[in-house]
């Protein structure tokens, strides 16, 4: 009786969620833009031959367990400062704007210290490389105009494809060259240009109102 109501339990908290699959796949690609795992393939490369080894599934993990825990205390953190979400969304968008124009120009505006961690692949790769400011941002105002459970699906389907990703990384490389990977990072430029633009039309106009 008990596994009986607890199944019936979850069944019904499955069906109050609002799945929206346009949702999903937006959020999955502003994401998926922002991380550029794919352009991040020959720094992973190199970390993995200065560190020996990176373990895959436990810098997806932890870079999923990040984000997912900031999408909910993010704006707690946000209220108890007073700044409300429509203004750190607008924030965001300027943030993306300059991501895009990096993956699109392919130049450097910001640049991080060189580390030596002892753990590679929980620090840079799962932080900051993957669960950065950038992403951490993009979270933020991404929640401004969809659903949680929507973003939390699209982060899932992120960490997924990372953990392929970094098993294969070596492979990718050499099945679509430096040339590829530059044309892929410059596409997705593109697009999160064009969503930074949208973020920050919808929640400038909010804050206007």
């Amino acid at each position: 009786m008990f596994l009986k109501f607890s199944f019936s339990d979850f069944i019904e908290v499955f069906k109050n969620l609002n799945f929206d699959f346009k949702e999903i796949v937006t959020a999955f690609m502003v994401l998926f833009a922002v991380i550029d795992i794919i352009g991040n393939i020959p720094i992973i490369i190199d970390l993995r031959k200065k560190v020996g080894h990176i373990q895959s599934e436990k810098a997806a993990l932890i870079a999923g367990i990040i984000m997912i825990v900031f999408l909910f205390v993010g704006k707690s953190i946000l209220n108890l400062i007073g700044i409300d979400v429509n203004s750190f969304a607008v924030a965001g968008a300027f943030i993306l704007f300059f991501i895009a124009l990096e993956m699109i120009l392919g130049i450097t505006l910001y640049k991080e210290e060189d580390t030596n961690p002892i753990t590679a692949s929980v620090f840079p790769l799962a932080f900051p490389l993957i669960a950065g400011p950038g992403s951490l941002t993009t979270l933020l105002s991404l929640r401004a105009e969809f659903a949680t459970e929507n973003i939390i699906v699209a982060i899932l389907a992120n960490m997924i494809f990372l953990y392929v990703v970094l098993k294969t990384s070596s492979k990718i490389e050499k099945l679509i060259g430096p040339n590829g990977i530059s044309i892929v990072r410059k596409v997705f430029g593109v697009i999160l240009l064009a969503i930074a633009v949208k973020l920050f039309a919808v929640n400038f106009k909010l804050l206007l109102a």
